[in-house]
């Protein structure tokens, strides 16, 4: 999880994850390669010249002009082999110093190795086989290690070589490599990230206006035309689709309006003329279902403009809010309780919200005879949970219920419910605000609708 969280969401950030990443897989396989040729080059530069003079001191002694020496120089005769055992071995080394003496012309028996520490004895050695300025040279760019050579002539005994050894720059060549990779950052790395950054500003622009143009009220301002060619024709092309569809939805809102009128007009002649109506029970009725009516219409207006709320958002106290709607069903003489909570200020819609919160008790009180309200405040979502003691639903028909005009015959009857808007109003008020409704069916029956809004 922490590393998911660790890859950037936004697209400078992953065009800088990944050109970094280029460039370090690039350094790393260049400093392989460089390595590998400095161990080559390491190695053909310890023993060529060992072979070279064993080679020229063999022939010198053979043709009776140099012997080779067994108490000073780099190449001297020894008795036995006499690299103590405890010294690390360079095998690598043996068999190339045997490719390169037979190269030369010499057959030699074993060959052992072994690196130690550099001494003063071998700078007596180095100083009386080079001159003074070669001397004075060395003594400055000392070794850190010697490489003890023993070489056995069959029948002659062994020649004991001593070279110097060391890590053949290997961490300044590291450092060196580290700071290139610095360079290329910079070089590379900070005009690409430049050049992205342009590139994603229009698109960072374009997401924040869909996004407002989504959460609905006002349409936004075009956004403004900027960056590569492509961006700049998406762009024309969010903005001429905003302004088309701003245009639908105000010929929708203005054909709600007309449909509205025209069916209240005659809901209200109706109303009037019931009055006359002697009979008491059907008035009654007849007023009843006028009523019935009548909110039926106000649901399906207030369904059918979601996503265009005339209504401003207000910083408003939600605790405050859920106690007046259970106040009111109080007075109606249902059986609503609410779980005082602390003041919790939050910016929403009001009216919308206290018609989402009232639905759900609705519910819970036609098919539970009762309802139980609690707030539960979070770090970064407010609940507002409404529970019944109803039937319940079944698990399979939880999210059916929320499309519109969606009614279970068994438990959500006409004589108990109504044309199945509530819910489908709720969760259109609440996803308007950034959140949403869900359903779970309580342990020991009954039913609990959770609303779940971002502070």
């Amino acid at each position: 999880m922490s590393a998911i969280r660790l890859w950037p969401r936004n697209l400078a950030g992953q065009m800088a994850v990944l050109i970094a990443l280029a460039l370090f897989v690039a350094q790393a396989v260049n400093l392989a390669l460089m390595l590998r040729d400095r161990a080559d080059f390491r190695l053909a530069q310890a023993t060529r010249p060992v072979a070279i003079r064993v080679a020229d001191a063999i022939d010198r002694e053979a043709q009776g002009i140099r012997p080779i020496p067994r108490d000073r120089g780099r190449i001297r005769r020894a008795d036995r082999d006499g690299i103590p055992a405890g010294l690390p071995r360079m095998p690598q080394i043996a068999a190339e110093l045997r490719t390169q003496l037979h190269e030369q012309g010499v057959e030699v028996g074993r060959i052992d190795t072994g690196v130690r520490g550099w001494t003063a004895m071998d700078d007596a050695v180095l100083s009386r086989n080079f001159p003074r300025p070669s001397r004075q040279r060395r003594a400055a760019d000392r070794p850190d290690q010697a490489l003890l050579i023993a070489i056995e002539q069959p029948g002659r005994g062994w020649l004991a070589v001593i070279v110097p050894w060391g890590d053949g720059g290997t961490v300044r060549l590291f450092w060196r490599l580290f700071a290139q990779t610095l360079i290329l950052y910079g070089v590379v790395l900070l005009p690409v990230l430049w050049i992205v950054r342009r590139i994603s500003r229009p698109l960072r622009e374009l997401t924040g206006a869909a996004q407002r143009f989504g959460r609905g009220g006002d349409a936004p301002a075009a956004v403004e035309v900027r960056g590569p060619a492509d961006i700049a024709s998406l762009v024309q092309s969010f903005n001429a689709l905003q302004l088309r569809v701003t245009a639908m939805l105000d010929e929708k809102d203005r054909m709600l309006g007309a449909i509205g009128h025209d069916l209240r007009t005659p809901l209200a002649a109706l109303r009037v003329r019931v009055e006359s109506v002697e009979d008491e029970t059907d008035r009654v009725r007849m007023t009843e279902t006028i009523a019935e009516m009548n909110r039926t219409l106000d649901d399906i207006l207030s369904l059918a403009r979601m996503g265009r709320p005339s209504e401003p958002l207000t910083d408003v106290d939600l605790s405050a809010l859920i106690d007046a709607v259970v106040e009111d069903f109080r007075d109606l003489g249902q059986d609503v309780s609410f779980d005082e909570a602390e003041r919790l200020r939050m910016r929403l819609r009001p009216s919308l919200i206290r018609r989402a919160i009232r639905n759900l008790i609705e519910n819970a009180v036609k098919y539970g005879g009762s309802a139980t309200v609690r707030l539960v405040p979070g770090t970064t979502v407010v609940l507002i949970e409404v529970g019944d003691r109803g039937p319940g639903i079944p698990e399979a028909r939880l999210a059916d219920v929320f499309d519109a005009f969606t009614r279970l015959e068994t438990s959500r009857n006409r004589d108990t419910g109504g044309i199945g808007l509530g819910l489908a109003l709720a969760r259109s008020i609440v996803r308007e605000a950034g959140g949403d409704v869900r359903l779970a069916n309580r342990d020991g029956g009954g039913l609990c609708a959770t609303i779940e809004l971002p502070r």
